[in-house]
């Protein structure tokens, strides 16, 4: 499903209370853990529905965040929720007539009630306007395929026709395995596209969510002119078990977390949920052509 093989990615690998890597309970939908338990699965204290969407699904007691769906994630940061779609006909074919590829499209297209796994439009910040995309990890992983890929370069030529600046959530287990080399090009368009926002003198920003890995973080995820990440974000391309099986040594404790990426100079801050908004505002001023004196 998320390309790679990377069954790893289909766990939360936060640090847990013993029990949580249980193949039984990992990957179970932590939002129903709170429902039915009323309690936070990463540190097990109080907590009921409605504090958590208070708190826009950050753990008020041990600032665990969440994964959020594209649209929450709209809400809590452009104005008003405001949101102009892009390139909404846009569906996934079958190129490699993959096995019951298309009920799995049709399944995951009925349950999330998307399209695909990203969502890209004109939005406000603050007054600022600006062109984002919002991957989704509930559909498919956030895996990119065909779709997701051009959906996203389509968003960054925007950007860059109309000189706005663009932002990209990336959530993601990678390339759609299903779509094979199809996917894989995406890595490639992506990038060609960002290129010319650079040309351009038109600012990227992403911000890497949980998780964001695969061909996403070997592509446009790491390309932004400034690199956000929330807190304990997984962030990596390879799952950490794939590493220590090849290089056969045990890794650094939170490795591939956003904390650790930025002491590694890979990201370049670590940003709660709750200051994104006010951030991004921030870089958006900050790189205005007149800002930058030019």
């Amino acid at each position: 499903m998320i390309g790679f093989g990377l069954k790893g990615f289909l766990r939360r690998l936060v640090p847990r209370e013993k029990g949580w890597d249980d193949p039984k309970i990992a990957g179970r939908d932590e939002r129903i853990f709170v429902e039915n338990k009323k309690s936070c699965p990463a540190c097990h204290k109080g907590l009921d529905e409605g504090e958590l969407e208070r708190t826009l699904y950050v753990c008020p007691n041990c600032n665990h965040h969440f994964r959020i769906t594209p649209w929450e994630r709209i809400r809590f940061t452009v104005d008003g929720g405001v949101f102009q779609e892009i390139a909404t006909k846009l569906e996934s074919v079958n190129p490699l007539n993959f096995p019951d590829y298309d009920n799995k499209l049709a399944e995951v297209r009925e349950k999330t009630g998307m399209s695909e796994a990203v969502i890209t439009g004109r939005c406000k910040i603050e007054n600022r306007e600006v062109i984002m995309a919002v991957m989704a990890y509930n559909f498919m992983g956030g895996s990119m395929g065909s779709v997701v890929g051009e959906k996203i370069t389509r968003a960054i030529l925007e950007g860059a026709r109309q000189e706005l600046p663009v932002i990209i959530f990336t959530a993601s287990g990678g390339a759609r395995m299903q779509e094979g080399i199809f996917s894989l090009m995406q890595m490639a368009k992506t990038s060609n596209a960002i290129a010319l926002l650079e040309e351009k003198g038109v600012p990227l920003f992403t911000v890497l969510t949980d998780p964001t890995s695969g061909g996403v973080t070997a592509s446009f995820a790491m390309l932004g002119d400034v690199i956000l990440a929330e807190p304990e974000a997984f962030i990596g391309f390879a799952g950490p078990r794939v590493i220590e099986g090849t290089i056969r040594q045990k890794l650094p404790e939170g490795f591939q977390r956003s904390e650790f990426l930025l002491q590694k100079g890979f990201v370049d801050l670590v940003v709660e949920r709750k200051d994104i908004r006010r951030m991004l505002t921030f870089l958006i001023d900050t790189h205005r052509p007149s800002s930058r004196g030019f």
